[in-house]
């Protein structure tokens, strides 16, 4: 079979679905690879660079539609390419079904099967085809970049001859995959980086970047992410609320706000209103990443650039990861191709269209004449349910000094317990041991308890956990070496230096490897 990528004829889009690399890895699953001239030129592939990797060029559109029984491409297909279509021909790409019915139903009565890049269903099997989350983490990075191209200063604060120059501060409203990718690239040029989700479990991740989660003071328990698909849910009028309050006080003090929220098949939540964007300093900057599906900012307009009346750069640019199109399409190229190795489990060149399969069930939304959107729910739930964590009860004054007292009683047991076994046990091996033996045994008994009690109640803020256990054999060391260094034999007291010499370089030494480890988890 033959897999075929054309090239795109939506204005500015400039990726491409198939790039040299990933039609050599086709090629391996047993496919024969074509690329319409000039397809891959707007992402840096040549026509040449395509013949170098044995894919043959057509010269129309026409023609490698009409030759190719695989097409993979990125946007939604247009009704002339629609028409191309029949029951022998299979279709790769961007669909969203849920907003052209229209489109589905055209494909669906030419009998080809349609397979929708965004339908991908969200679970860890399927990670290396998820082309949204591909496309959304280089949305996520482009937007910080574009923000920094409009932002009149640096992200980072600087303290120079010439003057002090604060920090950015920078909000970024939706922790999914575009928001994380922005978080991670705000922190990382130095700007002081809040993040908000509506989602809980998100709080962990974002406050592990390096930035600050943005908490509200609400009472209401959210949707699990695992109940929609790693996606935010719908939240209340009052959340809603709350949540734009929030928002109006931050306003203010952010230079940079980056909005990521967006529910699939529905119109994005307007988040950031005139209000607030009145409120913002001049010279701040807001990127709506959700601008294509009416913008999480009232005042966004779509594919352009406009500058309020108080000074606020709003960019509602849609094409955020074809302006990265070299990246865009290596990443989309490699998403297509690891759904080709599903789709031909033999690797002879065969698509096999396996509608019991989660994945290719979930991304096709037209097989054989039949519209077969929705899909049903994977067998596989999303991402795991985050487990509820009950709060601890809070205990009274009395409770805790009776918790107190219990806890010293229980260890106060414990040690006289082992105290008096270890008694018992010494002196009946003081009862068949000479005597001689018995003053080297009882040395090593007394260094082995006091080497213990000693280092292993030092905090492991000072030291690792496997730092202690050694410290503690080296102190066991040094105590039995002291105590013998007195003897009478030369042999004895040159052994017992060399022990107490080694020994402390082990003890020595570990404090200052630990202390170099902490001070790389240091800010300086």
């Amino acid at each position: 079979m033959k897999i075929g990528t054309p090239k795109e004829v939506l204005e500015g889009e400039a990726r491409v679905a198939m790039t040299p690399d990933s039609a050599l890895q086709l090629q391996k699953l047993g496919y024969d690879c074509i690329i319409e001239s000039g397809a891959g030129v707007a992402a840096g592939f040549a026509d040449a660079d395509y013949e170098a990797a044995g894919v043959a060029v057509a010269k129309t559109a026409a023609a490698l539609w009409k030759d190719a029984d695989i097409i993979a491409k990125v946007r939604p297909p247009t009704d002339t390419e629609v028409k191309r279509l029949n029951g022998d021909k299979t279709l790769i790409s961007f669909f969203y079904p849920a907003s052209n019915e229209a489109l589905m139903e055209a494909a669906s009565q030419k009998g080809a099967s349609v397979i929708a890049m965004d339908m991908v269903p969200r679970i860890s099997r399927a990670q290396k085809m998820d082309a949204l989350s591909s496309m959304a983490n280089i949305a996520g990075y482009r937007a910080v970049i574009e923000a920094g191209n409009n932002f009149g200063r640096f992200f980072t604060g600087q303290i120079t001859a010439a003057g002090k120059v604060p920090p950015a501060k920078v909000l970024v409203v939706g922790a999914g995959v575009a928001g994380l990718a922005a978080i991670g690239t705000s922190t990382s040029l130095g700007a002081i980086t809040y993040a908000f989700d509506v989602r809980p479990e998100v709080a962990e991740q974002v406050e592990s970047m390096g930035a600050q989660f943005v908490y509200l003071d609400f009472e209401e328990e959210q949707a699990d992410g695992s109940s929609s698909g790693g996606y935010a849910s719908v939240s209340s009028p009052e959340f809603r609320e709350a949540q734009l309050a929030k928002f109006r006080e931050l306003a203010p003090e952010v230079d940079i706000v980056i909005t990521t929220a967006l529910i699939p098949n529905r119109e994005a939540p307007e988040l950031w209103t005139e209000d607030m964007v009145k409120a913002m300093k001049p010279g701040s900057v807001i990127i709506d990443l959700a601008a294509e599906r009416g913008g999480n900012c009232k005042l966004t307009v779509k594919d352009e650039k406009i500058v309020t009346e108080n000074g606020v750069t709003i960019v509602g640019y849609t094409d955020f990861p074809s302006r990265m199109a070299t990246q865009s399409s290596t990443l989309y190229a490699t998403n297509i191709r690891h759904l080709m190795t599903d789709l031909t489990p033999e690797k002879d060149g065969v698509a096999v269209h396996d509608m019991e399969d989660d994945v290719i069930r979930g991304a096709t939304i037209a097989h054989k004449s039949e519209i077969t959107f929705p899909p049903p729910p994977p067998k596989v739930q999303a991402i795991a349910a985050a487990p509820k964590k009950e709060a601890p009860k809070e205990l009274t004054p009395e409770e805790k000094r009776a918790a107190e007292v219990a806890a010293f009683k229980a260890q106060t047991k414990q040690q006289v317990t082992l105290l008096t076994v270890g008694a018992v046990l010494l002196l009946a091996v003081g009862l068949v041991a000479p005597a001689s033996f018995m003053q080297h045994f009882i040395v090593f008994v007394l260094a082995v308890f006091v080497g213990f009690q000693v280092i292993w109640n030092v905090s492991h803020s000072l030291h690792t956990p496997l730092m202690a256990v050694t410290n503690a054999i080296s102190s066991i060391i040094i105590l039995g070496a002291l105590m013998q260094i007195g003897s009478g034999s030369f042999l004895v007291i040159l052994l017992a230096a060399l022990s107490v010499f080694m020994a402390g370089i082990n003890i020595f030494g570990g404090f200052l490897v630990t202390r170099r480890m902490l001070a790389m988890f240091q800010k300086s």
